[in-house]
Parts: structure tokens; C-alpha cells; sequence
């Protein structure tokens, strides 16, 4: 249906389909506050993403309200709110415990103008018209309100209200493009942000570009550099936390942004490797990230991933020994380069250290023909007990990110075996609530052999048995097996040490069969 706007303008209004399914409902939290809204005299619909999330069949990540209500008049509907920015948005707080719905925001039709420093208006106005509101947005497939006042009775039907999509961005959602509202020029203007954005969304839905939108980034990328490292940090954690965050980045060099975004990849563009590698060094990283992705591992493994060979090229070196490149201490460099970005970033502390360890120490040595465990001990302490796992995942990217089809052969996975062994208290004497000193002072006894048979003794007990392993038992079993002959004693003590020697090697024997080495 055609309808003209109150200000004159053009756009659809597109009746909602009654048995259009979708497989999130609004929540009720939000139909309170969007009820509110409308039961105070005022117009109410829900617009961006969340309408976006909900057309796709996503659940939305949060919940976005525009109304011609001032912020003044959202506060005096909804006392329990706060209003904190220049740009009229209202936080109404739900009391839900789901972190996504416990405020939601409520910001008023406005209009925009004036972007000197190419990051946010000179001039925000409050306006009376959605179409204004929505004129302003960056991007069709979030330039689309959604009218929620009439739910249905049936849970799976969003309602019989209706979407309003001046844009055509229900179409551009069915054709998977990401499309600039009216002129993406003025758009990339406004916010150079949203040039970042536009390749974010291509990695977290799986969409394209509109080529029209494509050349305006490319023609305009150096907007970028007027955008604080706090906002394309945002953008590009959610980047590398996406499905595809390869295919973006990738994007983002074609599209001339990956310099403003993370300019020391570039340097890795078209940087051979040596036989074992079948791509170079740009590619290399992204792969090694990307499989961090498909494997579902978190952002630091990811963000590990993408920086682990970033000193490759300043460390290449030809050896005409080996009649190949070397990158010999490409690791400590590499650690300093990748400090230095993820701080230009502002990344936390937490994550900083934790992905500078993982590039410092991704290039140990794992040949368990060739060490021992107490060199398994060390690499644990210089990564520390919480790393150690995150490091064996990055290793396994990296074989990946070369070219290699098989993630973890027979000397990774006893490796991986070393580690949980190194990382296990062994069984010994040491578990027990007692030690040789507490025996030497309670029964006045010398150090010497008959220690040693008591707390063997006392060992094959607490493994048959570990309620035993008290302090209290314990005391009352050494006393009374000190009474004992020596022989006697010497005899249970060997009988108890046999007995350990058993049970740690049923252990170890589990840890090799639980990585496939046995």
C-alpha cells in the first residue's frame, strides 16, 4: 500500500502478513514500554536492528524504540529511566534479569545535520516524523519500524501490526546486500563508522555489498582516521567474533578501510613463506583466525590468531643453507608489534596480556620424542595454567592456517598428553592429611626409612578408601602402625607404594587413551 508521510513524503507501508512466522516473539518488556508509549498518547514502533534480527529469523541482540515523545515526556512515563547524551536517548530499565532486556532504549524522531569531524551531527533535532527518523539511518535493512500494537494470540506470529520500509529493506534482506540509505556519500559522511559497520554486518549475516555502496567506502576510506580507536574496536570485536570475520577482513582490504582497522596485516600482503606454508603471510593469519571461528573458539584464540605471525616480514631471511625463507624470533617480535596495536585499540588489559602471551609462545616446541616433562612444566608457567589451552588451540589454527588438512597428528595429541599430565597432581605421598614431619613431632620418631613405610602405608589405604584422608584418621593409623614390628611395616610400606605406582599408571593410561596416543 502507498501512503504519503505527514510532512509529504513517499514510502511503503507494507501490511504484515498474518501468518508471517517468526521464531523469536517480542518480549514482554518491551511491549510494556512500547504499550506505554502508545497509552500516554503517543506513537511508538520498534526500528533497526531488532526488526532487522526478527525479518532474518534471528534472535535480536537488543531492543531499539523510536517515538515522537520528547525525552522529557519518556522520563515522566517511565520514572525508572536515565537520559545521559546529547542524542535524546532514553534508557528505560526493565528489571528483567536478562542482561539484553534489562534497559531498553527509547530515543525520539530526530534529524541530523552538520558532521565537520565526520564522527557525530553538529546538530541534532527532535522531529515529528518517523520517515524523517528513519531518512537518517545508515542502512536499509536497519531503516525499517516495525508498528507491534496488535500481537497475536499465536506465539509464533509476530503480530498484525505493520512494517514501515520507506527503503525497500525488506528486499535488500531477501537479497542478502547491505545498501546505504538514499546517497551512501552523505551517508559515509555523517559516520565514517559506517563504512566499518557495513563490512561487520557482511561477517556476523552473510550478506553482500551493493556495489554503489562499495565504491563510495572505497572512495572515501580515508574518512576512517577521524574515528576514535574505541569505536572500530567495537566494530571489530564483533568482526572476529562472527562466523565469517575472514571474508570481512578481506573485504575490508578490497575496499581500501583494513589500513584504519588494522594496519600491520597489511604488511603481510604477498610475504612468501617456506615450503611448509601454502599461503602468504596476510593469508596465513586470516586462515589461522578463521578456523578459530569455525571451531568456535572465543575472541582472544581469534584475535591470537590474526596477530601470531604479524613479525613475519621484518623477520624474513633467506638461508641459502636451507634454500628457503627463515623468520627466526618472528615470536618476540611479534609480541611487541601485537602489544602495541591491541593498546591503539584500547583493548582490555586482561586481553592484551593474555594475546600477547599466545603470539610470544605459539611457536613451542612439541616434540614429545624430544622433551620431557619437565619442559611441558616450563612452557605451562610461561603461559601460564589458564593459557595452556588456548595456546595447543592457536597451534592447531596455525597447522590449519598453513595449508595442512590434518588439525592434530599422533606427536600433537601426545603432546596435548604431556600436558594434562604435567598438569595433574600426581599421586603420591603428598595427597595425604599427613605428612613425615607431623608423624616426626607427634611420635617422637627419627627421619629414616619407617617415614617412608608409614606414609606408603598409609597412601594404599586413602586409594581404596578416601573418606580416610583426614587429619584425625590419619594420626591414629600412623600411631598405630609405628607399634608395628619393622619388617612388618617395611612390608605394608612396599605393599602401598606398589599400590601408587599402579593407580599412577592407570591414570596416565586414561590421559593417552583420552587423546588417542595409547
Amino acid at each position: 500500500m502507498f501512503v504519503r508521510g505527514k510532512r509529504g513524503e513517499q514510502a511503503w507501508l507494507t501490511a504484515l502478513c498474518y501468518d508471517l512466522e517468526m521464531q523469536y516473539r517480542i518480549p514482554n518488556e518491551v511491549s510494556v514500554i512500547s504499550n506505554g508509549l502508545r497509552q500516554a498518547g503517543f506513537e511508538s514502533y520498534l526500528v533497526g536492528g531488532c526488526v532487522r534480527d526478527l525479518i532474518i529469523g534471528l534472535e535480536p541482540k537488543d531492543w531499539d524504540i523510536t517515538t515522537n515523545a520528547k525525552p522529557e515526556q519518556i522520563q515522566a512515563i517511565f520514572p525508572d529511566s536515565f537520559y545521559e547524551n546529547d542524542y535524546g536517548t532514553v534508557g528505560v530499565k526493565t528489571g528483567s534479569e536478562d542482561v539484553r532486556l534489562a534497559i531498553v532504549e527509547v530515543t525520539p524522531y530526530r534529524t541530523e545535520s552538520g558532521y565537520s569531524d565526520k564522527r557525530r551531527p553538529d546538530k541534532v533535532e527532535f522531529g515529528t516524523s518517523l520517515l524523517e527518523d528513519l531518512a537518517r539511518r545508515d542502512f536499509t535493512i536497519n531503516a525499517i519500524a516495525l508498528d507491534d500494537s496488535k500481537p497475536s494470540t499465536n506465539p509464533l506470529v509476530l503480530g498484525k501490526g505493520h512494517l514501515i520500509d520507506p527503503y525497500d529493506g525488506q528486499k535488500d534482506i531477501k537479497d542478502k546486500i547491505v545498501r546505504a540509505v538514499g546517497n551512501p556519500v552523505e551517508r559515509f559522511n555523517e559516520d565514517a563508522l559506517r563504512m566499518l559497520r557495513a563490512v561487520r554486518l557482511v561477517a556476523e549475516l552473510g550478506f553482500g555489498i551493493d556495489g554503489t555502496t562499495a565504491e563510495a567506502i572505497s572512495k572515501n576510506s580515508e574518512h576512517l582516521s577521524h574515528v576514535s580507536r574505541e569505536r572500530v574496536k567495537d566494530e571489530l570485536m564483533r568482526v572476529l567474533n562472527s562466523d565469517q570475520p575472514m571474508s570481512a577482513l578481506v573485504l575490508a582490504r578490497q575496499l581500501g578501510i583494513l589500513e584504519y582497522i588494522a594496519s600491520d596485516l597489511i604488511r603481510g600482503i604477498g610475504v612468501k613463506q617456506n615450503q611448509a606454508h601454502s599461503y602468504d603471510v596476510f593469508e596465513h593469519n586470516l586462515r589461522t583466525m578463521q578456523h578459530a571461528a569455525d571451531k568456535k573458539w572465543g575472541f582472544d584464540i581469534r584475535l591470537a590468531g590474526l596477530y601470531h605471525d604479524i613479525a613475519k616480514p621484518e623477520t624474513r631471511r633467506w638461508s641459502e643453507e636451507k634454500k628457503d625463507w627463515t623468520f627466526h624470533g618472528h615470536d618476540v617480535v611479534g609480541s611487541r608489534v601485537t602489544k602495541k596495536a591491541l593498546e591503539d585499540l584500547h583493548l582490555p588489559r586482561e586481553t592484551i596480556n593474555k594475546v600477547v602471551k599466545l603470539v610470544r609462545w605459539h611457536m613451542f616446541f612439541s616434540d614429545p620424542e624430544q622433551i620431557t616433562l619437565s619442559a611441558v612444566r616450563r612452557m605451562i608457567k610461561n603461559v601460564g595454567e589458564e593459557n595452556i589451552w588456548d595456546l595447543l588451540n592457536l597451534r592447531i589454527c596455525d597447522r590449519i592456517g598453513t595449508g595442512r588438512p590434518k588439525e592434530q597428528p599422533f606427536r600433537f595429541r601426545k603432546y596435548k598428553a604431556m600436558v594434562d599430565q604435567a598438569l595433574r597432581d600426581p599421586i603420591s605421598v603428598t595427597m595425604l592429611k599427613i605428612d613425615g614431619s607431623r608423624i616426626m613431632g607427634l611420635f617422637h620418631v627419627k627421619a629414616g626409612p619407617i617415614i617412608g613405610w608409614t606414609l606408603n602405608a598409609l597412601l594404599e589405604e586413602v586409594l581404596d578408601n578416601a573418606d580416610l584422608n583426614t587429619e584425625e584418621y590419619l594420626d591414629k593409623r600412623s600411631e598405630e602402625l609405628l607399634k608395628m614390628p619393622e619388617a612388618e611395616l617395611k612390608k605394608l610400606g612396599e605393599s602401598g607404594k606398589k599400590k601408587r605406582e599402579e593407580a599412577e599408571d592407570e591414570e596416565i593410561s586414561k590421559i593417552m587413551s583420552k587423546h588417542h596416543v595409547c
